[in-house]
């Protein structure tokens, strides 16, 4: 059989890959701790769950859903949205559920790409932006990320004849792997400088109520002028601990959010009724929820944070997100230090590496475990680069 050239090409997906070699390390034997994923530990609210078992008892829950999700979803989104950020959302046009927003990364950058054009995406990313761009035969082009510039973009380094060819600017803040946040300025500039160029933004803010202390991410569309070339993906997966739901949403420019529409409704056949129900629950719970549980992981943070600078291993106190972004010991690049401290520890991190070429010298080491297993893994790596 001769599979198509986009699978010969398509590597493994890391994650996928970790889950592997963690279950086989588990299988012989290892006490093994993994800080490696962004997969909530905590549970979903009772609420939620009570709500998605009521809806299962109706046999018509279980016929085909809507393509396009219930109104009620989109309703409950459009309410969320202007609760949390004062944004007001047209349901019946600025909105759509998704099964997870991994799948809205795919679909809004075939929506918007085409075979040659450039896509402008920001290295260290998520490695789904690659993918959604190459899948259609768009050319990446990498804005460097680094410390010195806050993990923001240099949007004018990028050279013209590249912009000439670009048609998409990818952008994720809270960010993933580096815990990087945006401002208004920023956000200000870049809808302005899309505006400029005409590019269409995907703005990826699955981390966006997972903060602490008293910083709040901001939503793009907060920005005037935005909805005329941004479209925002949100997730319920860390928002309220429901990654096995695989629920999420593409808010903002109605024509980009109409064309994912058409394109999934081609593709899938909607979420499962039972499971919107359950998104509707969760959005509407109150933010006292979010409040008790980003108090348990800004604990862990501190633990970690503290920890990691300790041992040598440099950071920052992330005001957002899952995720502690460390510098690796001198002597190691990302891959080699992620490796050895596995194979001498068991303790599991990602190396920045995956995440693109700027991602070296860093680890992204994750929150998503108990207080008591941070302890234990930060004990572990002392012990091992003591030693």
């Amino acid at each position: 059989m001769q599979l198509s050239r986009l699978i010969q090409d398509l590597p493994p997906y890391h994650f996928a890959d970790a889950k592997k070699r963690i279950a086989e390390r588990r299988a012989a034997g290892v006490d093994v701790i993994s800080l490696s994923m962004g997969d909530p530990d905590l549970p979903a609210p009772q609420a939620v769950i009570d709500r998605l078992c009521s809806a299962l008892q109706n046999p018509e829950n279980t016929r085909y859903p809507e393509y396009a999700g219930m109104r009620a979803l989109h309703e409950a989104i459009a309410a969320w949205f202007e609760r949390r950020f004062a944004v007001r959302l047209t349901p019946e046009h600025d909105i759509l559920p998704l099964l997870g927003s991994k799948e809205g990364l795919v679909y809004s950058a075939a929506a918007v790409l085409n075979a040659g054009d450039i896509s402008l995406i920001p290295d260290p990313y998520y490695p789904v932006y690659i993918t959604a761009s190459t899948s259609v035969g768009a050319e990446p082009y990498m804005l460097p990320l680094v410390e010195e510039n806050g993990y923001l973009p240099e949007l004018d380094k990028i050279p013209q004849d590249v912009l000439a060819k670009s048609r998409l600017l990818w952008l994720n803040y809270p960010n993933n792997p580096t815990a990087a946040c945006a401002n208004r300025r920023f956000f200000e500039e870049v809808v302005a400088f899309a505006q400029r160029h005409n590019l269409a933004i995907i703005h990826d803010m699955a981390y966006a109520e997972v903060y602490f202390d008293d910083f709040r991410p901001m939503s793009i569309l907060q920005i005037p002028g935005a909805s005329e070339v941004a479209v925002e993906l949100h997730s319920l997966s860390k928002t309220y601990n429901m990654a096995g739901f695989r629920v999420g949403m593409a808010v903002g420019n109605a024509e980009l959010v109409e064309a994912v529409s058409r394109l999934k409704s081609n593709i899938d056949s909607g979420m499962f009724r039972p499971v919107q129900y359950a998104a509707i629950e969760a959005l509407q719970l109150p933010v006292s929820w979010i409040e008790q549980r980003n108090a348990i992981y800004r604990q862990r943070r501190d633990v970690l944070v503290a920890g990691c600078n300790a041992i040598g291993m440099r950071t920052q106190t992330p005001g957002a997100g899952l995720y502690v972004w460390a510098a690796v010991p001198r002597g190691f690049t990302s891959r080699d230090f992620a490796n050895w401290l596995f194979d001498k520890t068991g303790v599991f991190v990602t190396p920045g590496t995956n995440f693109g070429d700027a991602g070296e010298g860093y680890v992204r080491i994750s929150l998503t475990v108990p207080e008591e297993r941070i302890e234990a893994a930060l004990q572990r790596m002392k012990t091992a680069l003591a030693g």
